[in-house]
């Protein structure tokens, strides 16, 4: 695909700037949690695998080598693996408690699927080793 590489490298960006934005409210904690803020709860700052994850794959996606591309889908996926366990873990309901889910988590999972499949559509130009004597 000719556009996988720019697509991939916005939706890495967009799923590091998601990990701030609002990803649940508990109505018990009356409060807004965020990727890179669990105050009140032990989920922790799961974000910062995220910001890893979006900023080695935004690497890869701008090297154009085939060994970056080749790892690069390594990466998007235990970027998605992670977008849903995190989706699964912040939208559990917890001692009666149901949370409400926000727009910030919805992004994180969508964009990491994107990434994903612009990490496995690669345009790369492959070379021709074969020797133009031997066909003549």
């Amino acid at each position: 695909m000719k556009y996988s590489q720019p697509i991939g490298l916005v939706f890495a960006i967009i799923v590091i700037i998601a990990c701030y934005l609002p990803w649940m409210e508990v109505e018990s904690h009356t409060g807004i949690l965020t990727g890179m803020d669990g105050k009140g709860t032990n989920l922790g700052r799961p974000g910062i695998l995220h910001i890893f994850f979006g900023v080695i794959a935004s690497i890869l996606f701008l090297l154009p080598f085939i060994w970056a591309k080749r790892i690069n889908w390594l990466f998007c996926a235990f970027g998605l693996a992670w977008a849903l366990r995190n989706f699964l873990i912040y939208a559990r309901c917890e001692m009666g408690t149901c949370p409400e889910r926000k727009y910030g988590l919805y992004i994180v999972l969508i964009g990491s699927v994107i990434m994903l499949a612009a990490s496995l559509l690669p345009d790369i130009k492959v070379k021709d080793k074969r020797n133009s004597k031997s066909s003549a």
